[in-house]
């Protein structure tokens, strides 16, 4: 990877993350969204996201090769402390460190705002087909993130079936005290 930056997301980059992320949509079940949301979607999407948590793209001259945000595990808030994370890398770019790229720098910002625990929920086949295979489950493994629970046969996606795994990472020490949480934008700076 020639000139590649790993950088916050901007609204301008909605195209560009669309770009990747379609794919997906269209022709795996590594996503059950079965419609490919609007540009405009993926700018409120982002726009939403970074009011809390980080959202990082991979850039090579101009072009978005891949991204990353976090958002929150569940509405509560107990569950400040904990995050579930996205990565979506352009599909022809796999297995050249991207992904690592962009969860090193999420990892990194959710440390910062004191996030304990990032959790995956991630589509897993009962065997490997056309469109989903275990390598999502394998990436993050290779991170250090382990299984956590199994909903099986809970996504429907091109007339099949398919299961649902959740994978966890800790990343701090769980005390009584907990400091609060740091809203990702009055972190920024520290990242």
């Amino acid at each position: 990877m020639g000139n590649l930056m790993i950088r916050e997301a901007d609204i301008q980059d909605a195209a560009g993350i669309r770009a990747v992320y379609a794919p997906y949509v269209e022709s795996t079940a590594i996503t059950f969204e079965y419609d490919v949301p609007g540009v405009e979607e993926f700018r409120h999407r982002i726009a939403r996201t970074q009011k809390r948590y980080p959202y990082f793209v991979a850039e090579e001259d101009g072009r978005i090769l891949g991204y990353a945000y976090a958002g929150p595990f569940a509405q509560r808030p107990a569950y400040d402390w904990a995050a579930e994370l996205s990565v979506y890398v352009d599909r022809k770019l796999h297995k050249k460190g991207l992904g690592k790229a962009l969860y090193g720098a999420l990892l990194e910002a959710l440390q910062k705002m004191e996030i304990l625990d990032a959790y995956a929920c991630i589509g897993y086949p009962e065997t490997p087909d056309e469109y989903l295979d275990f390598n999502s489950a394998e990436f993050h493994a290779h991170l250090g993130f382990v299984p956590v629970g199994i909903f099986r046969n809970c996504g429907y996606k091109f007339n099949r079936w398919y299961h649902m795994i959740w994978m966890g990472k800790n990343l701090g020490e769980h005390r009584s005290g907990q400091p609060p949480v740091q809203p990702y934008p009055a972190v920024r700076d520290r990242v």
